[in-house]
């Protein structure tokens, strides 16, 4: 018997009501809508400060130098979410993904499954490099 998922695309990506996001080059006509019913905290084409999410579409490994940048504008608990192509089409492989993460000084914890044309990859700031909570 097949398995079925009937759980929304944002609730398996980590998508939270309020939240901070950016979306940068992602070439779904859905996802701004989707993400405009959790939060009006929306930025497509610039990543903001202390995101909660960032979408990144990414074609080649030339589009992964932005990690760095992006990682400067990601909260402590955030993560980038890599968009690429998968199957035959694929132009960029998984582990291209991983190399410019941890290049970036980010690891890679999560796949999901984006469209049918597209998967996804969550980078995020390792536990040990996350600030310290200051207690009251």
């Amino acid at each position: 018997m097949e398995r079925t998922y009937d759980k929304p695309r944002l609730e398996k990506l980590g998508m939270r009501p309020g939240a901070r996001v950016a979306i940068i080059g992602v070439d779904d006509p859905d996802l701004a809508s989707e993400v405009a019913a959790f939060t009006a905290d929306l930025s497509q084409g610039a990543a903001l400060p202390a995101s909660d999410l960032i979408f990144l579409a990414a074609d080649r490994p030339a589009d992964l130098d932005r990690l760095p940048e992006l990682r400067a504008h990601l909260q402590p608990r955030g993560g980038i979410w890599v968009v690429f192509r998968k199957g035959r089409a694929a132009t960029l492989r998984d582990v291209e993904v991983m190399a410019a993460g941890r290049a970036a000084g980010l690891i890679d914890n999560k796949v999901v499954g984006f469209s049918s044309t597209h998967t996804t990859i969550r980078l995020v700031i390792p536990v040990a490099d996350r600030p310290v909570p200051k207690r009251s």
